[in-house]
C-alpha cells in the first residue's frame, strides 16, 4: 500500500486554493489603485507648486515696481 494521497484535491484544499488567489489579485489591485494615487498626489503638489512659483515671482515683480516704503521715526513716549 502506498501512502501517497489521491490525485483528486479535497474541497478544503480547493478552498483554501481559492482564497489564497483571491487574496493576490485582491493585494495587487489595491497596489494599483495606491500607486495610482500616489501618481495623481504627485501631479497635483506639482501643479500648486509651479502655481506658487509664479505667484512669488509676479509679486517680486510688483513689489519691484513699486517705490520703497519711507520709514517713519518712532515717537518717544513722554515719561510721567
Amino acid at each position: 500500500m502506498s501512502a501517497r494521497k489521491s490525485p483528486e484535491r479535497s474541497p478544503d484544499s480547493i478552498a483554501r486554493f481559492n482564497r489564497k488567489q483571491l487574496a493576490a489579485e485582491e493585494g495587487a489591485r489595491a497596489l494599483a489603485d495606491v500607486e495610482r494615487q500616489a501618481i495623481d498626489v504627485r501631479k497635483n503638489m506639482a501643479r500648486l507648486r509651479e502655481l506658487c512659483e509664479t505667484k512669488e515671482a509676479a509679486d517680486e515683480t510688483l513689489r519691484a515696481s513699486l517705490p520703497a516704503p519711507s520709514l517713519k521715526k518712532r515717537r518717544r513716549k513722554l515719561a510721567r
